[in-house]
């Protein structure tokens, strides 16, 4: 059976589990040529196997993100589609191969953070993860740490949280005050006990959390 014979859409499904058994697949695999040709239809005319090609691919990327990171470039081409489900599924493989191609994500910062202001929450999240993993890199870290605060002052009270506990991972001597008082200024702004706690954590470890 070929590759797009093993889709969800090809199979009649509507569940997600046979492109996540595909992705296991090809992972175990390690088949390149099967990734080759998710990305080959990632343009599909069916916008079904188009959406099931980017889940694959992801899929792929959380568990060897080596295999799709090659393929950068399509990924950012995904960004301006018309198809939403491939905009955020082409985010999520992008957060997954920033650490192994990084000065190739850093190049797409514009219409990353274009589609973060205004896509899905989904995009928005992967975003801020990407921002934030480019941010432990010297090169980038002063252009990033300023846009990982604009991103938390900006988002809504229910993803403060994890964007909060995500800066965790920029912490060092010079970022220490500036993501204190960026998260503790929308503290009281928290209606829910359950994020007032999270954050309280967060802040709890900053002022503790050796330098990186």
């Amino acid at each position: 059976m070929t590759v797009l014979g093993k889709l969800a859409t090809a199979l009649s499904r509507r569940d997600e589990i046979p492109n996540q058994e595909l992705a296991l697949e090809i992972v175990l695999s390690n088949d390149r040529r099967a990734v080759k040709q998710l990305v080959k239809n990632l343009q599909h005319k069916d916008r079904n196997i188009q959406s099931d090609c980017i889940k694959v691919l992801y899929e792929v990327g959380k568990r060897q993100p080596a295999l799709i990171a090659p393929y950068f470039r399509e990924f950012g081409e995904l960004l301006d589609s018309k198809n939403n489900r491939l905009v955020w599924g082409a985010m999520t493989a992008l957060h997954s191969i920033t650490t192994l191609v990084p000065e190739r994500v850093h190049a797409l910062l514009g219409m990353i953070l274009a589609v973060a202001d205004s896509g899905s929450v989904i995009s928005r999240d992967h975003a801020v993860g990407i921002l934030v993993q480019l941010g432990t890199l010297k090169q980038y870290a002063d252009e990033c740490l300023p846009l990982v605060v604009e991103q938390l002052l900006a988002c809504p009270a229910n993803q403060f949280p994890m964007y909060a506990e995500m800066s965790l991972g920029l912490v060092n001597d010079k970022t220490r005050g500036v993501l204190q008082k960026a998260i503790s200024s929308k503290l009281d702004c928290l209606e829910k006990e359950s994020q007032r706690k999270r954050v309280a954590k967060v802040l709890q470890r900053l002022s503790t959390l050796p330098a990186n």
